[in-house]
This record gives structure tokens, C-alpha cells and sequence, in this order.
């Protein structure tokens, strides 16, 4: 059976309505203190306020391989910070094309990846009529709160894990704490256009900010 890509969102969000008791446990759900700003994520940080790649806009960077956001205002200082559920399966290829189209169903472990690069995100709302953060309309996938999914799945737990590896679970979306959502992420992409820069696991960040450095350059 084959799912139009917005009934496809609607599965997705539905599984997973506010939790405000689980993100209230969560290391980091508040202002980034325990998530420190270090390694790839201070690098990638440094660079966008060097090269001034965020144009004036708030941004994220999501450090994939800490299971980590953080949150900018547009001079560069951070908001906030927490531990995200990210996509099962590691690796930085492009989203999957289709997404959107594809049953549930057909989606394999290895397609339900969070995408690496640079996006330009805008708020936008889900099915639901709930608010989100898109940053890739076409692959639908946004940065948006923890809701409920089914019991085996633990959403809750793996996100007030310690392990990295254990929040990892999404379709490619990247998952935030109720809290977190309210408080950090609404007053600063959620009001306006930004940029989410997804770090790479497999590939390079020199890499990937040179590809972020030619883009910026083109008329």
C-alpha cells in the first residue's frame, strides 16, 4: 500500500504528543549546561560567525555522533543545548528521495538516516496542526518535540540516556525535548527562517563547510 507524503507525516508525528514529565528528566534540556560546546560542533560554530554563512539568521548545529543540538542566536551565542533522538541508522548520505511517498512499510533500517549538510530551515506546521522546524521540506524532515510512540520503542529512555548510540530511533528527524522546544527552539527558529547544519559522521567537517564556503560565493 502505497501513502501520500503527508499522511505519511501524520504516522510519523502521531507516534511520537508532548511528554513534558520526560523531557523534564533530560541532562541538558534547559540551557546547554551539560552539553558541552566542544570538538566538531565549536569548530563548525566558529566558522559560521567567521564567514558570516548563517546571514544574519539564528542556527543549529546537530552533532550527530554525540546525539547533540545547539541552538544560536545570530551573533553566534548559544541559547541552549540538549541531547536529541536522531535517525536509526548512522551515515551522512542524502535524504532519501521520495520520503515522503514511500510507505512506511518500504522504509529500511538503512534510509532512516539524518541527512548531513547545510539547510535552510523555516517554521512551518505538521498535519497536526502542530508547530515544527523544517529543514527539509521535500525528505519531510524537521526538527520538532518528543511525543509518544509505542512502549517498545522507549523514546523516553533514549533520550535520558547517557549513550549516544542509544538515541538513535527516528524516521531522520531530529527530536527534541518538550521543554527544550518551548523554551529554546520556538522563540528563536521557530519565529523565522534559519539554518541547521547537520554534522557528518563518515565524511569530513572541512568537507562539508568547503561545500557550505562555495555555495555562499555563488550569486
Amino acid at each position: 500500500m502505497r501513502i501520500s507524503r503527508r499522511s505519511l507525516l501524520a504516522f510519523v508525528w502521531s507516534m511520537v504528543v508532548p511528554v513534558a514529565a520526560a523531557s523534564a528528566a533530560i541532562p541538558g534540556a534547559g540551557d546547554g549546561g551539560d552539553v558541552p560546546l566542544a570538538g566538531a560542533a565549536q569548530q563548525a560554530m566558529l566558522w559560521v560567525v567567521r564567514h558570516g554563512d548563517h546571514r544574519g539568521r539564528p542556527f543549529v548545529i546537530v552533532d550527530k555522533r554525540q546525539a547533540h543540538i545547539h541552538v544560536f542566536e545570530p551573533s553566534g551565542a548559544r541559547v541552549g543545548a540538549t541531547p536529541v533522538l536522531i535517525g536509526l541508522t548512522a551515515g551522512d548520505r542524502d535524504a532519501v528521495p521520495n520520503f515522503g511517498d514511500r510507505s512506511v512499510a518500504s522504509l529500511t533500517a538503512h534510509e532512516r538516516t539524518t541527512p548531513a549538510g547545510r539547510f535552510d530551515s523555516e517554521p512551518g506546521r505538521n498535519d497536526k496542526g502542530e508547530a515544527i522546524v523544517w529543514f527539509d521540506y521535500d525528505a519531510a524532515l524537521a526538527i520538532h518535540r518528543l511525543r509518544p510512540a509505542p512502549a517498545h520503542e522507549r523514546r523516553p529512555q533514549r533520550m535520558a540516556s547517557a549513550d549516544a548510540a542509544e538515541r538513535r530511533i527516528t524516521y531522520g528527524c531530529v527530536v527534541v525535548p518538550v521543554a527544550f522546544y518551548h523554551d529554546v527552539i520556538a522563540p528563536t527558529l521557530g519565529r523565522r527562517r534559519g539554518v541547521v547544519y547537520v554534522l557528518p559522521e563518515q565524511g569530513t567537517l572541512e568537507a562539508m563547510l568547503r561545500g557550505a564556503e562555495v555555495a555562499l560565493r555563488t550569486p
